[in-house]
């Protein structure tokens, strides 16, 4: 649809609630949004001057559709499914790695032990968090169980008890031994339930009643007990001071935190039990299309569907439009209610203002990395006069060795970094010989087949390609990328006699230095490196697979079918080689494992473990 014609059907939206899906020519989602006057709120995209990144979402608008909604509320939860779902380019998306653990006890238990969980689940167990990473955790409970002197060890109660004599935790002081015949099991359950009760934000209870008896022994003259009460107050006291123990499912009030910079924001949650600020999590995202309102609640949104967790007051920086949904959505999941409050003075404005700091000095933090890799891509746009800095970079290099095992590889370079899970590996099949050139023009065409078919992982196309080698090489990739219809912008990457990347050379031969400038140089370099690596490690997992088959086809009586069985039963060539006779028997006819035995039966040392080791890691 052309600009008008977009215009045109904005205009004739109702005025309702509902949700809005933007797509882009291809019929991707490129952002999905919720208005209470759906007329309104899609025609302000077609009108008037907008910021940036906004302006290159709509020059982006090829159609769209919407969903009319029976109430603000139902356009709120269909927005939050849409976006879960299409998970679009130009909506704020926190990222999707992050955990939050949970701490499990089952106090029904005769011995109550505590475990790390990713989620509650509906068994009747008692579920404290969530926490802030597995390690920290784990570091969490250590310290706690410490503290009441519990065991850390892998023994389970009562099974072990009695088998064995205490380890060393108990000989340090950190665990009173509780796998001793006749330990006092009435103890142990009391000191699990006031570790359960640290963990729940319940310090000064459980400091007051520590103090109660120790105070109550030393009256007794039980000066012994009393000092080990002391001495357990102290370590408690310590283990929160350290901050060990964070804000888990007991926080009262979240206070939210939000800085917009040049190139990143921030959202930040500072988690407080009874006015003590116990723990914080932050986001460093990309600066989002949305008002800051809006954006505050879709972050909201994520943030909390991710936690499963939800504190009675959430106080916010600024006026949320969906303020009433908001509070209806959080408290329908939480199962209490929740209220969301945007204080312009007094304490708890002060906290915000707190959270506002954070989320600053976290940005602008992250932004000093940020802003030297985009001044690397604008220097590499304009030496190269791309139209825009080039955010999605990806590389090839072929690897081969006289001409066998022709093998090439694909990186992906994201905004300065390397995309993993982008990468990809490729044998060639066109060629039996060493043909570098036509190599890479069978690479680039599969490559370019692939994502005209729709394949996902190899959408979308890279802003710019790196070549490793000269101009040939790159006019070659080039010529294939015009034959398929593609424009997508080629450097060949040419080295140095020391093997270093020195400069970028274009299709028809025009060189550019990098060496002058450090970060570019640093940049094409690492590129360069990491293409060439995966080339070769692919390149000799094949290599060492055709060594490990052409060994035993050597041998006379063992063909393909025999390889595999022998292969299948032992697991690797040097496990063969350290067969017996016997043992080869039950697999091949006794004349064929004698044969083994004999041609093989030295070479079961270093080198061919590492070539076996090489041969499991390749495809």
């Amino acid at each position: 649809m052309t600009f008008e014609e977009l215009r045109d059907k904005a205009l004739s939206l109702p005025l309702l609630p509902g949700v809005y899906i933007m797509m882009d020519a291809s019929g991707d989602v490129i952002y999905v949004g919720k208005a209470k006057a759906l007329k309104n709120r899609v025609s302000s995209y077609f009108h008037g001057d907008h910021p940036p990144k906004v302006a290159a979402m709509v020059s982006k608008i090829h159609s769209f559709d919407v969903i009319v909604a029976s109430s603000e509320f139902e356009a709120l939860v269909l927005e939050n499914s849409l976006i879960k779902h299409h998970q679009p380019r130009y909506n704020i998306l926190l990222r999707d790695d992050k955990t939050y653990p949970f701490l499990r006890i089952d106090l029904r238990e005769e011995y109550p032990v505590f475990t790390i969980v990713s989620r509650p689940a509906g068994d009747g167990a008692k579920y404290l968090g969530p926490y802030g990473g597995r390690t920290f955790t784990r570091q969490t409970l250590d310290a706690v169980l410490k503290a009441f002197r519990l065991p850390t060890c892998s023994r389970r109660f009562p099974r072990d008890i009695g088998k064995g004599r205490p380890c060393l935790n108990h000989h340090l002081g950190t665990c009173d031994a509780f796998c001793r015949p006749g330990a006092s099991k009435e103890a142990y359950r009391e000191r699990i339930g006031q570790a359960v009760a640290v963990f729940e934000g319940k310090l000064d209870e459980i400091v007051a009643q520590l103090t109660e008896e120790m105070n109550a022994a030393a009256e007794a003259l039980q000066f012994e007990r009393a000092a080990e009460l002391r001495d357990r107050i102290r370590a408690v006291l310590q283990v929160t001071e350290r901050q060990y123990v964070v804000a888990g499912s007991k926080a009262d009030t979240d206070v939210v935190g939000f800085y917009t910079g040049e190139a990143k924001s921030c959202f930040v949650v500072l988690h407080y039990i009874g006015g003590n600020l116990l723990g914080k999590d932050f986001d460093i995202i990309e600066t989002p299309v949305e008002e800051e309102g809006e954006a505050v609640s879709g972050l909201l949104r994520q943030y909390y569907a991710t936690r499963g967790v939800y504190p009675r007051t959430i106080c916010v920086p600024v006026d949320l439009p969906d303020k009433e949904p908001l509070e209806r959505l959080f408290s329908e999941a939480s199962g209490h209610r929740v209220y969301i409050e945007a204080p312009k003075r007094g304490d708890k404005a002060r906290l915000i203002e707190r959270a506002q700091i954070n989320a600053r000095e976290e940005t602008e933090r992250a932004t000093t990395r940020e802003e030297k890799t985009l001044k690397t891509l604008e220097w590499l746009q304009k030496a190269l006069r791309l139209p825009a800095p080039p955010e999605r970079i990806e590389a090839f290099d072929i690897s081969n060795t006289g001409g066998s095992d022709i093998v090439a590889s694909m990186t992906v370079f994201v905004k300065g970094k390397p995309l993993k899970r982008g990468y990809r590996r490729f044998k060639i099949k066109t060629l039996e010989g060493q043909d570098d050139y036509h190599s890479m023009m069978e690479v680039i065409s599969r490559r370019a087949a692939r994502y005209k078919e729709g394949d996902e992982k190899f959408t979308p196309l890279p802003d710019l390609m790196l070549i490793d080698g000269g101009q040939a090489h790159a006019a070659a990739a080039e010529s294939v990328l015009i034959q398929e219809g593609l424009n997508v912008p080629v450097c060949g990457m040419v080295k140095d006699a020391r093997h270093r990347t020195r400069a970028l050379v274009l299709p028809d031969g025009q060189e550019i230095g990098i060496a002058a400038n450090p970060a570019v140089f640093a940049l094409i370099g690492t590129i360069q490196e990491e293409t060439h690596r995966f080339a070769i490690e692919y390149h000799r997992s094949l290599r060492s697979k055709s060594t490990v088959a052409s060994k035993l086809d050597a041998i006379e009586g063992v063909g393909k079918k025999r390889r595999e069985k022998l292969l299948k039963r032992f697991g690797s060539l040097r496990a063969i080689a350290g067969a017996s006779v016997e043992e080869l028997s039950e697999v091949v006819p006794r004349p064929v494992a004698e044969r083994i035995r004999e041609q093989l039966g030295g070479q079961s040392g270093e080198k061919e473990q590492q070539e076996e080791t090489a041969a499991s890691e390749g495809e």
